[in-house]
Parts: structure tokens; C-alpha cells; sequence
């Protein structure tokens, strides 16, 4: 009961927002007090630690002109919004999937695949606006600063005056802010946010139905990148499109001079790549290709395998073992399993130095106390091309024996990659045409053939299906190569 009491005392101050200042903040978009025990100087500074993880995992678009292009649109919204001061920053990442994201703090990031997927600078901007309203409303603070109130118990007064370094480890969760899925209410604040920013900058704010639209058939689309879809993280609103429509009733403004700028969008576009780039890897059945790196290995037949920015990871179908293969530095491949193997609860098995197809290597079995539980397994470092790879097998203890042969065989496969047509293969691109008469859809997929299905051909070019009129003079988006 005491304990009980105490805990109260600590607690109904931040409930009531006095006098503890690191428990209550003016949230900036609606001005009022909330709970926040994030400072907007941690906010920046988490934002910042994640978004340099991220420049070490997903590479950016190698387009200095599409990312001066994204970031200027998205500065000059973030300019006019609620925390103009923030060190906002925008970027294209090297990604396939439809996707966009933000990192507290003012860091948002699009992917190639969004990019691909959007058919003007108005839709570009009202997905801007709507990731810089997450970060004027602190979204994402407001999750964390919910999640440590659930979990901090009677730690939670001492929290309140502690540092970012102190902050229960919220600060190294990097990339693990990405995936924060925000709720339906934060969406619908930042479709609105969104919108407002955009109409600030005097775009057409009539495109955000189409890009809504567009995100929905690509989720209802088969397959994914290696990021989350845009709805696995920004749950669907209900009624979104008439929530947006609402808001255009309402405008007192007129439209018809409001930007949209079709023209300058696609040309910035135009030659990106489509979809998966297999010059970053690529799997032919149960083998890993790697052209760029010039390597390839071949993984247990039956496995189910992704090849993601930071590695390729293969398991079993029991979901019991796993192999992954990462860059582990450039260190010696003794140096980087003296360097594992040296981890707090890890424990050296029977090691060996010997080469693997010619490269220099470095193998130890071992034990190792998780989170989840005791594992066991291989792993195996090698130098390559001025580099070392790590490959990490393991599986829940005793069950090392079962696993034994597949895991060493994955080393083993490890080699120089020389099959010419592996090596000279290259990823799909986007190319525009510009109609000289109208035609359907079909009828264009027929003159001008894409590698990729009608229906997704219709996704990207945001039209109905195969028997929709596209009419002269528009350019056109199709998929070559791949």
C-alpha cells in the first residue's frame, strides 16, 4: 500500500503536467500540454544517432540532382511549419519499397520505390508534408514517452532528470525507430498537417486522393521491399480519401492556379531504377549472387532466404536456425573473431584458420547466452576483395548436431563469383514516353512493352486497369530492363 502511495505521489504531478518541466511540453502543433519525457533537444539528438545507422545500412540514391530536387521541396514546407527550426533534412533512399518515413527530430527519408510510384511534385509534396507533420506533432516522441511511462514504474521520477545517455535505451534503438507504426488518430493528423503544408506552398492539394489511393493498391499488391509498406507503419484511416475530400470542399481558395507540375517531376525520375536492384544482390534458387562484390554462396535448399541492405539471412523452415551473412569490416578475419568471441557471454569452441576456396579465414565454434535463451553454432569470418564477411549460423542449444553439416556447407560455398551473365546483369529503370496519339493502356503496353505485369504498369502510372484512355501529348511511364 505504501509503495502504492509513493508510486501515486511521483505520478499524478506528470499526469498534471506541473512541475516537473522534462514531464510536460506544448505539443507545437495543437498547443497543448502533454505528457513528454523527451526534450526536443533528445529528440533531435535520437533522430540523429538513427539517421546516421541508417546512412551505414540503406544507401542513398547516387542522384545529386533528384536529392537536392526532394530535399528543396521538403525544406521549404518545413520552413513554414510549426518547428521551422528543427535541422530538418530529406533524403532518397536506395530502396525498392513504397515507402516513407521519419525519424524524430526533423530526418525524413522517401525510397526509390515511392519515387517510382508518385506521377507529380504535388503528390511528392503532400507525402512530404505528411511525414513533416509526424515530426512538428512529435508523433513518435509521444509513442516513446508512452512506452517508458508503461515501463518505468517507480524508476519513472528519477527518469524525469536524467540525461539521453540514461534514457532507458531509447536513444540506441536506431533503427528501430522506423518501424514505430503510428495510430490512426496521428495519421489523420498528419494527412491534415500534410495537406495544410502543401496548400501553404500553393501545390494542388486535390493529388493527395491519388497518392492515397496508389499507396493502397500497392499494398494490396503481392510482394514487398525490404522495408515496410507504407501501411504496414502508417495504419489506413478510415475514410481517408473523404476526410481529404472534406477538406477541399472546405478550402475558400480557388485551385485552378495551384501547382502541380507533372512535367518537372517525371523528368527528375526519368532512368531511376525499378524495383529490386540485382547488382546488390540476388537469388537464383537457393544461391546468393552478388555481382557489385563479385562473390556468391548457396544457402540449405528449403530455406527461406532475404537479402536485406545490411545482410542476407536464410531459415529454416521450424524457424529454429539461421545463417547470416554481413560485412564485418575491414579488419583481419582473426582480428574480427577474436573481436566476437571476446562478447560478454559468448564462449569459444573449437576454432581453425584454414583458407576457404583460397581466401584467408577465420572459423570458432561457440556458445552464447541471449535474450531468448541459450544458442550454439559456427561462425566464420573471411577476407575477400578487401574485405571481411561474417557468416553467423546458429541455433537454440543442442541442436548444434542437427545443423552442423548445412551450416558448414554455407562457408564452404563461399567463393569468387565469374558466371558472366551473372555478373553483367542489370536492374529494371523507368523510361517515359511521350503519346503522339491517345490510346489505352493496352494498346500502349502493346507498342511500347514493359517487364513488368499490366496491372502493375497501371499502379504506377495511377490509372484504372488495361482498358483506361490515356490521352496524346502525356508522357507515360514503363519499365525496361531487369
Amino acid at each position: 500500500m505504501t509503495r502504492r502511495l509513493a508510486f501515486a505521489a511521483i505520478l499524478l504531478p506528470v499526469l498534471a503536467c506541473g512541475g516537473l518541466a522534462s514531464g510536460c511540453a506544448r505539443n507545437p502543433v495543437t498547443g497543448k500540454n502533454e505528457i513528454s519525457l523527451v526534450s526536443e533537444a533528445q529528440e533531435i539528438e535520437m533522430g540523429r544517432q538513427a539517421a546516421q545507422q541508417i546512412a551505414g545500412t540503406m544507401p542513398s540514391v547516387d542522384d545529386a540532382g533528384l536529392q537536392t530536387y526532394v530535399a528543396q521541396i521538403g525544406e521549404r514546407m518545413a520552413a513554414e511549419s510549426e518547428r521551422p527550426d528543427l535541422p530538418w533534412e530529406f533524403h532518397v533512399v536506395d530502396d525498392a519499397s513504397v515507402n516513407a518515413f521519419a525519424l524524430p527530430g526533423g530526418f525524413i527519408y522517401v525510397t526509390r520505390g515511392l519515387l517510382t510510384h508518385v506521377n507529380n511534385e504535388a503528390q511528392l509534396a503532400s507525402v512530404l508534408g505528411h511525414e513533416i507533420g509526424h515530426v512538428t506533432a512529435r508523433h513518435s516522441v509521444q509513442q516513446i514517452s508512452k512506452a517508458q511511462l508503461a515501463q518505468l514504474g517507480l524508476g519513472l521520477g528519477s527518469i524525469l532528470s536524467s540525461d539521453i545517455a540514461q534514457f532507458a535505451g531509447i536513444a540506441s534503438q536506431g533503427l528501430g525507430l522506423l518501424f514505430l507504426k503510428y495510430g490512426r488518430d496521428a495519421e489523420n493528423q498528419a494527412d491534415q498537417l500534410g495537406f495544410k503544408y502543401a496548400l501553404n506552398e500553393n501545390y494542388d492539394v486535390r493529388e493527395m486522393d491519388d497518392v492515397f489511393v496508389t499507396l493502397s493498391r500497392v499494398g494490396e499488391q503481392a510482394g514487398a521491399g525490404r522495408l515496410p509498406e507504407w501501411l504496414s507503419t502508417h495504419p489506413n484511416p478510415e475514410n481517408r480519401v473523404e476526410k481529404t475530400q472534406a477538406r477541399l470542399d472546405s478550402l475558400s481558395r480557388p485551385l485552378q492556379n495551384a501547382v502541380i507540375d507533372r512535367q518537372e517531376y517525371l523528368q527528375q525520375i526519368q532512368g531511376l531504377t525499378y524495383g529490386e536492384d540485382p547488382r546488390q544482390g540476388f537469388f537464383e534458387g537457393n544461391t546468393f549472387y552478388h555481382p557489385a562484390m563479385r562473390f556468391q554462396m548457396s544457402f540449405p535448399e528449403g530455406w527461406q532466404t532475404q537479402n536485406t541492405p545490411s545482410a542476407v539471412v536464410a531459415v529454416n523452415e521450424k524457424q529454429n536456425a539461421i545463417v547470416q551473412l554481413s560485412l564485418a569490416g575491414k579488419g583481419s578475419p582473426r582480428e574480427a573473431a577474436q573481436q566476437f568471441l571476446s562478447q560478454e557471454g559468448v564462449q569459444a569452441g573449437q576454432a581453425s584458420t584454414e583458407s576457404i576456396n583460397g581466401n584467408p579465414a577465420a572459423t570458432s565454434y561457440f556458445q552464447a547466452q541471449t535474450q531468448q535463451g541459450a544458442v550454439e553454432g559456427l561462425v566464420s569470418f573471411i577476407s575477400y576483395s578487401g574485405q571481411t564477411f561474417g557468416i553467423l549460423s546458429y541455433t537454440g542449444q543442442g541442436g548444434l548436431s542437427q545443423y552442423d553439416r548445412p551450416f558448414r556447407d554455407v562457408v564452404s560455398s563461399f567463393t569468387t563469383l565469374r558466371d558472366q551473365a551473372a555478373l553483367s546483369v542489370q536492374p529494371a529503370k523507368l523510361e517515359l514516353v511521350t503519346l503522339n496519339r491517345q490510346m489505352t493502356l493496352e494498346q500502349f503496353n502493346a507498342q511500347y512493352p514493359s517487364t513488368v505485369s499490366i496491372e502493375e504498369l497501371a499502379i504506377i502510372n495511377q490509372v484504372e486497369g488495361p482498358a483506361s484512355v490515356i490521352p496524346s501529348g502525356q508522357r507515360v511511364k514503363r519499365v525496361v530492363g531487369g
